[in-house]
């Protein structure tokens, strides 16, 4: 799971609700919710972040997306709560709960819920069942669906830069490992712009065995060295 680090603030919770004594008016009965989000360590605001809140009554999934001043707004219904996460590629993390208490017959909510939110995003991913053919830099099948959904990230945040990259473990000759991590590397390059992401947004390095995530004296330990990675470029 990727590690984000998050502040939470609720603001203006409080119910404020107008009574009626017309029960056939037609009040509604969600809630405005307005939010901002942040990078923590930049302070700046960030721009087509996926925020969701699952409701914990029925597992529904209601969705906002910041705006170029990382602003967000959204509508849930009253009477739930919402967990709040923030969507990455290929995951997503879970932070705080938002209660939104249920109202009466004749009450509504005047002023909206306030969520204010500051996170670390994360800038490296590992691209987990990304594969190649032994010994080659053909994309096997199984691949396509993780690196579809980074298609899918790709378009939403497009303002981001990465570099792929390649890494093995230290069985063979440094040389021809760097050869062969550079061309997996190029590999994913190469399917990203099939699907329609500008090449100018994309690099590919090999990294051979020079950066171990584990030791290489063990089969486990080599099989998470032989890894593809993502990096957010600045």
């Amino acid at each position: 799971m990727n590690k984000f680090l998050l502040v939470l603030f609720f603001s203006g919770l409080l119910q404020s609700t107008h009574a009626q004594t017309n029960p056939a008016l037609n009040l509604p009965k969600d809630a405005k919710v307005e939010g901002s989000i942040i990078d923590m360590r930049s302070r700046q605001p960030q721009n087509n972040e996926l925020i969701v809140f699952k409701s914990q009554k029925n597992g529904n999934e209601y969705q906002a997306i910041s705006d170029s001043l990382g602003k967000f707004t959204t509508r849930l219904p009253a009477g739930d709560k919402y967990e709040i996460f923030i969507m990455g590629f290929k995951d997503s993390t879970s932070y705080n709960i938002l209660d939104i208490p249920a109202l009466g017959p004749n009450a509504y909510y005047k002023n909206p819920f306030t969520v204010n939110l500051e996170f670390d995003p994360p800038k490296t991913f590992v691209l987990d069942n990304v594969e190649f053919d032994f010994g080659k830099a053909t994309l096997r099948p199984a691949s396509y669906k993780t690196l579809d959904e980074l298609v899918d990230y790709l378009q939403r945040k497009a303002d981001d830069r990465i570099q792929t990259g390649g890494h093995t473990d230290n069985i063979g000759s440094e040389a021809k490992n760097k050869i062969l991590s550079l061309e997996r590397a190029k590999s994913i390059v190469a399917y990203l712009v099939s699907k329609g992401i500008d090449p100018a947004r994309l690099t590919a390095k090999g990294y051979g065995s020079m950066e171990p995530i584990e030791e290489n004296n063990t089969e486990a330990g080599r099989q998470k060295n032989r890894r593809s990675e993502v990096k957010i470029l600045e």
